[in-house]
C-alpha cells in the first residue's frame, strides 16, 4: 500500500516541479509559461531574478537584450510580464470593463495611424507627433503625458505590441490580427487553455489559491469572466487533490506530488519576490509556516524583511531572506543582510559553502557581458 501524500511530499513537489535543469531562454519561458514583470532593481528586476535560476549562463538584462528574437510577449496575464505569444493571443482581442468614448476612440485611431505608417515607435515620437493630447493623472501619483497613458491602453487593448525597449522604455507597433472564432465554445476553450496554464505554473495550489488566481485572470482576460468561472468547475473534477488539515490542495493530473525525483539539491537559492515558488503568500506560510511580504511599497519604519527582500531558499525549505546591494566599497562586490525564520543562520557548514557559491552566482549574473 503507498503512503499518503503529505506536506512535506507537496513542498518538495513545489519546489522540484519549477525548478528544472537550466535551458535556453526560449524554452525556460515556454516551460514556466509566464514570467512575472516588476520595474524594481534591488539588486536586478524580477523577471532577471527568476529567470537566472532557469536558463544557462543568464545575465541581468539578457531577456530584454533577446526579447525581439523570441516569440514571446510583453503583456497582461495574471499580472504584467512576458508569456509565449501563441499564449498571449487567447486574450485577444481584449475587451475592457471601461469602454473609451468617443473622443479617446478618435485619439486612439490617430495613433494607431501614426504607428502603422511609421513602424516601431518610440513614446517620445507620439508625444511630439501628438503634444496636443495634454497630461493625466498617473496610476501611482503625479501625471503622465496623455499621449503616455494612451499608448498603455492601447497596448492593452492589443492594437499595440511591444516590440522592444530601449532603455527600458517600450517601442511599440501596430497589431493587425487575423479573423478569429468568438463562438460561445472556442471563447471557453480558450478560457479553459488560460486557466490551465495558470495552474501549471503556480500548483501544488491550496482551493483558496486556486480561486483567486481564477479571478486574476481578469486582468489578462476580462471579457472572458464567465467563462472562466465555466471553466474552473469543469477543470477541478479533474486535478488530482488532496485534503492536509482541512485544505485542499490541487495539482495537474498526470504529476506526481510524490516522487523520488524531487529530492532536492544542496543548493542554496535567492529567489525573487514573484518567483513561483514564493509568489503565493497564503500557500508560502502553509509549506514554510512563517509570512514573507514584499515591503518595497510599504514604509521603511514599517519593514520588518527589508525593502526588497530575496526569499532564501536552502534544499526544499525557504529558511529565509536577504537584501543584497552593490557595495559602495569594491565595483562588483555585494552588500548582503540575511534575516532567517528561526532567528538563526544554519550552523551546517555545506550550508556556508553552498551560500558563498550563490552569492558568486548572484555576482556573476550582475556583472555585464
Amino acid at each position: 500500500m503507498s503512503r499518503a501524500v503529505t506536506l512535506d511530499d507537496l513542498r518538495r513537489y513545489a519546489v522540484a516541479r519549477t525548478l528544472f535543469a537550466p535551458t535556453t531562454l526560449g524554452r525556460a519561458i515556454e516551460r514556466l509559461g509566464f514570467v512575472q514583470a516588476d520595474p524594481i532593481r534591488a539588486p536586478a528586476r524580477a523577471q532577471d531574478l527568476t529567470l537566472r535560476h532557469r536558463v544557462d549562463d543568464y545575465r541581468a538584462g539578457d531577456l530584454e537584450a533577446r526579447y525581439p528574437k523570441l516569440a514571446i510577449e510583453e503583456d497582461c496575464f495574471v499580472n504584467y510580464g512576458f508569456l509565449p505569444r501563441r499564449h498571449a493571443e487567447l486574450m485577444h482581442p481584449r475587451e475592457p470593463k471601461r469602454r473609451w468614448d468617443a473622443a479617446t476612440r478618435q485619439r486612439a485611431d490617430e495613433v494607431l495611424a501614426f504607428v502603422r505608417e511609421r513602424g516601431p515607435t518610440h513614446p517620445k515620437e507620439v508625444l511630439v507627433e501628438f503634444s496636443h493630447h495634454g497630461r493625466v493623472a498617473g496610476y501611482w501619483g503625479g501625471t503622465l503625458n496623455a499621449s503616455t497613458q494612451l499608448l498603455d491602453a492601447m497596448h492593452y487593448r492589443g492594437l499595440l505590441r511591444v516590440v522592444r525597449r530601449e532603455s527600458g522604455t517600450r517601442v511599440y507597433a501596430a497589431v493587425e490580427r487575423a479573423p478569429f472564432d468568438d463562438s460561445p465554445q472556442a471563447r471557453l476553450e480558450r478560457a479553459r487553455t488560460l486557466l490551465e496554464l495558470v495552474i501549471a505554473k503556480y500548483a501544488p495550489l491550496p482551493a483558496p489559491s486556486l480561486t483567486y488566481l481564477a479571478r486574476l485572470l481578469g486582468y489578462g482576460a476580462p471579457h472572458l469572466g464567465e467563462e472562466t468561472r465555466a471553466a474552473l468547475a469543469q477543470i477541478k473534477p479533474q486535478l488530482q487533490s488532496l485534503s492536509i488539515d482541512g485544505i485542499t490542495w490541487y495539482w495537474p493530473a498526470g504529476e506526481r506530488a510524490r516522487s523520488a525525483r524531487h529530492e532536492p539539491d544542496d543548493a542554496v537559492r535567492l529567489l525573487a519576490p514573484f518567483d513561483p515558488i514564493a509568489w503565493d503568500r497564503r500557500r508560502f506560510e502553509l509549506l514554510w509556516g512563517w509570512t514573507y511580504k514584499f515591503e518595497a511599497y510599504t514604509p521603511a519604519p514599517q519593514r520588518k524583511l527589508g525593502y526588497y527582500a530575496l526569499p532564501l531558499l536552502w534544499r526544499d525549505q525557504v529558511i529565509g531572506w536577504a537584501n543584497v546591494t552593490p557595495s559602495a566599497r569594491a565595483k562588483g562586490a555585494l552588500s548582503m543582510s540575511f534575516g532567517y525564520a528561526s532567528g538563526r543562520a544554519p550552523r551546517d557548514a555545506l550550508f556556508r559553502r553552498e551560500l558563498d557559491a550563490e552569492r558568486e552566482r548572484l555576482r556573476s549574473f550582475l556583472t555585464p557581458r
